[in-house]
């Protein structure tokens, strides 16, 4: 009889251990784009969307290590992919590598998976450990001048949870001061001089360089963008710091982790999980 109760508590013990360690160790919030037609000047227009490896390689890395996952756009619609991404030089040249990624995206956008800005707040963002947001031209669209966005961005500022952001995804951040739109038709005309009651004044942070940007601009056969997003942030406030082109470079401040261009994608995903998981060892 005893030792029938020792095989049972034994058999217990290993059951609640590999609940444990199948346990999440947090869930983190994934912000995009609803949107795919970016305005340029002179009335035109480009297509648009994330980056696939500015969203997969994070997001593969985060479920590597044992986070849940959740995507949320503004309207809760399915986010788009920028084509011009989807192309094996964002995953070390290799092909197998992008299908990899490739599909752990799909999984996140799979049907009824992506929330809407308002059902996230509504349901209180208090239960995600983090915030992370892809670039991709597609953030200058909506998310700079959302108020919601900038709903968000105060709560993970205000709880200090780590709050991550690559490429044009930091642009996003220009959302949380007290008039985001009227900011960015400043930025437009030249005018801007600060950001009034924005959170991440005097953050040092990075984001696409005026160096990259103008290499991307010149392969738009003469349109322009409206705004360099690496001029608004430091007229916002922001304390720029930027590596050489198309070299990985991420800031760390605080509770913000920024990374600069695509190429900066596992060495940010790698600065977010150890905020993470201290963040998570300490609770």
């Amino acid at each position: 009889m005893k030792n029938t109760l020792k095989v049972l508590l034994a058999s217990l013990l290993l059951a609640t251990s590999a609940a444990a360690s199948a346990a999440p160790r947090g869930e983190v919030l994934i912000l995009l784009s609803s949107e795919t037609t970016l305005p340029l000047k002179a009335g035109k227009t480009m297509t648009s969307g994330y980056y696939l490896n500015e969203l997969g390689v994070p997001a593969a890395a985060l479920l590597d290590a044992g986070y849940d996952l959740t995507l949320v756009t503004p309207k809760g619609n399915r986010p788009q992919a920028d084509k011009s991404s989807i192309d094996p030089q964002y995953f070390g040249g290799s092909q197998q590598e992008m299908g990899r990624i490739a599909s752990v995206v799909d999984g996140l956008l799979a049907p009824g998976k992506v929330l809407s800005l308002k059902e996230v707040l509504q349901s209180g963002p208090e239960r995600y450990a983090g915030l992370f947001i892809p670039g991709g031209h597609a953030p200058l669209i909506d998310l700079a001048t959302d108020p919601e966005v900038g709903t968000l961005l105060r709560h993970f500022h205000e709880s200090q949870k780590p709050t991550a952001a690559i490429c044009h995804g930091p642009i996003a951040l220009l959302a949380a001061q007290g008039d985001p739109a009227g900011f960015e038709q400043s930025v437009i005309a030249g005018k801007a001089d600060g950001a009034r009651e924005w959170i991440y004044d005097g953050y040092k942070m990075t984001i696409f360089s005026d160096e990259e940007e103008a290499v991307f601009e010149a392969s738009l056969k003469g349109d322009k963008l409206r705004y360099y997003p690496a001029q608004a942030m430091a007229r916002a406030g922001g304390k720029m710091q930027f590596v050489a082109p198309w070299q990985p470079g991420v800031v760390i401040d605080r509770e913000l982790i920024t990374g600069q261009n695509p190429f900066s994608d596992h060495t940010l995903a790698s600065a977010f999980i150890a905020a993470l998981d201290k963040q998570q060892g300490a609770r």
